[in-house]
């Protein structure tokens, strides 16, 4: 059952971006801070990755837990309220993806996904980041 009105909820939803969210903005300001210069969202790259490191050939996909289904996170399951609904348009994504990232890695790019909750802690997040990019 939905806690919130369906017009409180369509706005809830209605404010969610698909580009400069906050978790992205993190990596982003990060990965900028460690010295490491990037593209943003390249359109003929599969995904349109957040991150594009071209000379390295290396791209950074930053997925919400919920949208992308994140298995290790309790954010990332189907809702029980309208569940038809949902699953079928929360797998769509699951398999979205990896059909991108099967297709960048088999044209040779390197790909690092970074789920919203592994965000918090910013000094594993460093660490993780500098060792994909060297």
């Amino acid at each position: 059952m939905d806690r919130l009105k369906p017009e409180l909820r369509s706005e809830n939803m209605r404010r969610i971006r698909s580009k400069d969210t906050v978790p992205e903005l993190i990596v982003r300001s990060l990965t900028h801070r460690m010295g490491y210069r990037y593209r943003l969202h390249v359109r003929n790259l599969p995904g349109k990755p957040d991150l594009v490191f071209r000379p390295r050939k290396k791209v950074i996909f930053v997925h919400g837990c919920f949208w992308h289904q994140h298995a290790d996170c309790k954010e990332g399951r189907i809702p029980a309220s309208k569940a038809t609904y949902w699953k079928p348009k929360l797998l769509r994504n699951v398999k979205r993806d990896r059909s991108h990232l099967l297709e960048l890695v088999s044209s040779g790019w390197k790909v690092l996904v970074i789920w919203e909750c592994q965000i918090r802690d910013t000094d594993r997040l460093e660490k993780r980041l500098r060792k994909f990019l060297v």
